[in-house]
């Protein structure tokens, strides 16, 4: 993995956990920096949608999916490698083809984070849902883990072979769209818990990419799936009994 994709790659998703820690640094901190002439990295971190804008918003969601996503998928990406021992331009086809499904999701959560911000339903500092709203995306989150559809895309993506093996002779850019989807199928749900944890939570976005991670693992992920959706559903519970 020491190919120049790969190393771009690699690096892509650095400077983007690096981007979004520095988005997540404290208001206060970041008027400090203002003081110092870094007036647009004070405006760029502006997180909140009545003050960043629209464009703003989803550049967010899409560092976030870009971070949290891309590592989900480098066992794919290197069975891919390995199946055609691909080229630069093939690899480089097929990762934009994944990354844009991920835009495309990124360009929805910003919609939707503007209008549940508009409606009340986010906490205007932490970005994290009502309780009511917590709750019901608890619950959809976890009542997906037992899906057919979570089932299927995630049998795609823990046997990336056979997955690629079907699909490779639609080129390197429809196979990443198509892992894109089966990638989206299996970890929209638990992208949108950002809501739940607080939107830019560096602890939530870290602890949900292992766990994507560990579901994509062909031998690891038949323990993670269920149990967690039982885990959701009863934080669904504690939260809607205001028991917390």
């Amino acid at each position: 993995m020491s190919a120049p994709h790969w190393l771009t790659l690699f690096a892509g998703i650095l400077l983007a956990w690096i981007a979004l820690y520095l988005m997540s640094v404290p208001a206060e901190l970041r008027a400090i920096g203002r003081l110092y002439g870094a007036e647009f990295w004070q405006n760029f971190c502006t997180l909140t949608p009545d003050a960043a804008g629209w464009v703003r918003m989803v550049a967010m969601w899409a560092l976030m999916s870009a971070a949290m996503m891309a590592p989900t998928a480098l066992p794919a990406l290197a069975t891919y490698e390995e199946l055609g021992q691909s080229t630069e331009i093939r690899m480089t086809r097929l990762i934009a083809g994944y990354l844009s499904v991920w835009l495309g999701f990124a360009v929805l959560a910003a919609t939707a984070q503007m209008g549940l911000f508009r409606a009340g339903l986010l906490d205007p500092l932490g970005q994290s849902a009502a309780p009511v709203l917590s709750a019901a995306l608890l619950v959809v989150a976890g009542l997906y883990q037992f899906s057919p559809v979570k089932e299927a895309c995630l049998s795609k993506c823990r046997r990336p072979l056979t997955f690629f093996m079907q699909h490779w002779d639609e080129g390197p850019w429809k196979n990443g769209l198509r892992l894109g989807l089966v990638c989206l199928g299996c970890c929209w749900a638990l992208m949108l818990l950002a809501f739940v944890g607080g939107v830019m939570n560096l602890a939530f976005m870290g602890l949900a990419t292992v766990i994507m991670v560990l579901e994509k693992l062909p031998e690891i992920g038949r323990y993670v799936t269920r149990p967690l959706g039982a885990l959701l559903i009863a934080g669904a519970v504690v939260i809607g009994f205001g028991l917390i």
